[in-house]
């Protein structure tokens, strides 16, 4: 039976195809070509939880990249356990029916613990010294050191942070064709990353993307064209389009000014004390998480979410009873098409907690993508960036203060579900034309491993 292989381009849309990219224009060609109105929030984590389950984020429970979690009293953002994503995955179900079917998940996301036959993420190791050394987790076991023996080491600095580019997606397409050259699974899930990098840092227009259009156009015709000889089936997937913004939004600032945040001083810096804040916000690029905690606030809190400039829309009960409805706020904040909103509480700089000059994913409150900057402030920062690498190989711990509190160099974003049809996701493949909906791509993947 039919092999297939689905190349998850981010950022990938109609008018990048059109404009950008004549090697994938040439490839969607002899196929269809759909777009369709993206996952809400248009982000990574629930886009493939919906692409890979065929359900809602209200069922699959994936209500953005992070959320708070109220048992817990903490935000957290970027896990990885596949138990998160409640629901039947795609080669669970496809199994069910295609006795024997084998399927790789390299580096989509809720890659740990999944039924996967082969499953790669990246995944640093957290010594007891407060080392973080970069590495990869791969199922099973051993997959990990063949990579490694095979590729080299995963370039981890340039799958996100400052030095984010090529060589990442580079590794990933490798890895691709390690495992189908080895394994030959029946279904090959394959996330490109690095267009994303780039239309955040510059937004879509900009001179700066040329290269970067070059070089993913580039990348992905090698992989289609070594994955046809073997006689795969490849489809291109895409879970949003950039949006170019230059309005940022701190909502937790305006919340903190209402006197809701509670702010609590550890080692002279501020810190955001979500438990015992009356409301504030998880913000996700263009769409903000906000939990209150004190209903007798509830009104007002919508009132001053309503007239904040830079807010489009206030939806309440979106994410319905279930498990979704309890991960997600009891407002979601969708920005207007031009505006993304900071996860910034503090007032005064000098007062910022230590991690936000930092790329750390995990301990900071909400999304920054201003991490895929270099703070220009800063003297020799490559320099900078170099002798803490040294450090780091000499096994010193220290800290890497380089990244801007400037939220206005970022210049694009993503997460607003109603986006003109040129920056919606897009489906390329044998009657895609069909997929008029994120969570009909599940059915769409399903029926081409079964044709």
């Amino acid at each position: 039976m039919k092999r297939l292989a689905v190349l998850n381009v981010v950022g990938l849309t109609k008018g990048l195809l059109a404009e950008k990219l004549p090697r994938l224009r040439s490839f969607a060609g002899g196929r269809e070509v759909s777009s369709f109105t993206p996952a809400f929030p248009a982000v990574t984590t629930t886009a493939q939880a919906t692409y890979l389950t065929g359900h809602a984020p209200e069922d699959h429970g994936i209500v953005g990249n992070g959320w708070y979690e109220r048992e817990d009293a903490e935000v957290r953002f970027w896990k990885q356990s596949n138990h998160l994503v409640h629901g039947e995955k795609l080669w669970e179900a496809v199994g069910r029916e295609r006795q024997g079917f084998r399927c790789a998940k390299m580096f989509w996301w809720y890659n740990m613990y999944s039924s996967a036959e082969w499953s790669v993420t990246p995944r640093p190791i957290y010594p007891a010294d407060g080392r973080k050394v970069f590495d990869v987790y791969a199922h099973p076991p051993g997959l990990r050191d063949d990579l490694v023996n095979s590729l080299g080491e995963f370039p981890f600095p340039s799958f996100w942070g400052p030095r984010a580019g090529l060589a990442s997606s580079q590794w990933i397409a490798d890895s691709a064709r390690w495992i189908e050259e080895q394994e030959e699974p029946d279904l090959n899930l394959v996330y490109v990353p690095h267009l994303d990098y780039g239309l955040q840092r510059w937004g879509p227009e900009a001179p700066e993307m040329e290269a970067e259009y070059e070089g993913i156009d580039r990348l992905m015709d090698e992989l289609i064209s070594f994955l046809g000889r073997r006689g795969v089936e490849v489809v291109l997937l895409s879970e949003y389009g950039i949006s170019k913004v230059r309005e940022p939004v701190h909502l937790n600032r305006i919340f903190r000014e209402k006197g809701w945040l509670q702010i609590k001083e550890e080692l002279g810096l501020e810190l955001l004390d979500a438990g015992a804040s009356r409301a504030f916000a998880v913000a996700d690029h263009q769409v903000a998480h906000v939990y209150v905690r004190d209903d007798s606030i509830r009104n007002e809190v919508r009132a001053v979410l309503e007239s904040t400039e830079g807010v489009a829309e206030v939806r309440e009960s979106c994410f319905g009873d279930g498990i979704g409805g309890q991960r997600a706020g009891d407002f979601t904040a969708v920005s207007t098409p031009q505006a993304w909103f900071t996860y910034y509480y503090w007032m005064d700089d000098a007062v910022a907690p230590d991690f936000a000059r930092t790329v750390d994913i995990h301990r900071k409150p909400g999304y920054d993508p201003a991490e895929l900057h270099l703070d220009p402030a800063l003297i020799l920062p490559r320099l900078r960036v170099a002798a803490f690498m040294l450090r780091k190989k000499l096994g010193f711990r220290a800290l890497l203060p380089v990244i801007p509190l400037d939220a206005t160099l970022v210049r694009g974003s993503h997460g607003r579900d109603q986006v003109p049809e040129d920056e919606q996701p897009v489906l390329i493949g044998p009657a895609a034309a069909r997929v008029s909906a994120a969570t009909e791509v599940f059915h769409y993947l399903k029926s081409r491993c079964l044709s």
